[in-house]
């Protein structure tokens, strides 16, 4: 029960206090599934991100339930999701009420042009993080190499290509086993 408890505290809190979407919360979760419980170690939760970031649904979320899934089974995974869902819920009623009535404020209208960059900024950051704990950055072998340009190939493919983030990911799955395979 007490591991309950944690798990829906935990996600609860960064579900409440994450902006920007699920990979702005990357950060977040990563400082308390890695460092303040030591739930998982940093190449098991870099396993999980990557699984739901090419899962259905919002990546933290998806990352919220395998997190409580591993912690306390399908009740750690349904407790892990709700909490990290309500924060979400209640907030996007309030705000979205809010907007629509104080949408033309300049003040709000500012505050969205300082939010958007440091959203930016979590994003690229849970990125590095990420490429940190895979073992990307650590050494320019020739594993570090190989993803870096599966990397830049995808990158390329979304931004010139404009090809469709599904195939990009099925592509890089099967890059992958032919490379590591």
């Amino acid at each position: 029960m007490a591991m309950l408890i944690d798990l829906f505290l935990t996600f609860f809190m960064i579900g409440l206090l994450s902006f920007g979407g699920g990979y702005a919360m990357i950060p977040l979760i990563q400082e308390e599934v890695l460092y303040r419980h030591r739930w998982m170690d940093a190449s098991q939760l870099s396993d999980i991100v990557a699984v739901a970031g090419m899962s259905p649904g919002p990546i933290a979320t998806n990352i919220a339930v395998a997190v409580g899934y591993q912690q306390a089974g399908t009740v750690g995974a349904i407790v892990s999701s709700l909490a990290m869902i309500l924060p979400s819920l209640a907030l996007i009623l309030l705000a979205g009420k809010l907007f629509f009535r104080y949408r033309d404020n300049e003040l709000i209208k500012s505050s969205f042009f300082g939010l958007r960059p440091t959203v930016a900024g979590m994003i690229v950051y849970a990125a590095i993080v990420f490429a940190q704990n895979s073992g990307i950055t650590a050494r320019m072998t020739w594993f570090a190499w190989s993803q870096l340009l599966i990397f830049a190939g995808s990158l390329f493919a979304l931004i010139f290509l404009r090809k469709h983030p599904f195939y990009v990911v099925v592509l890089s799955g099967l890059v992958g086993i032919a490379v590591y395979g």
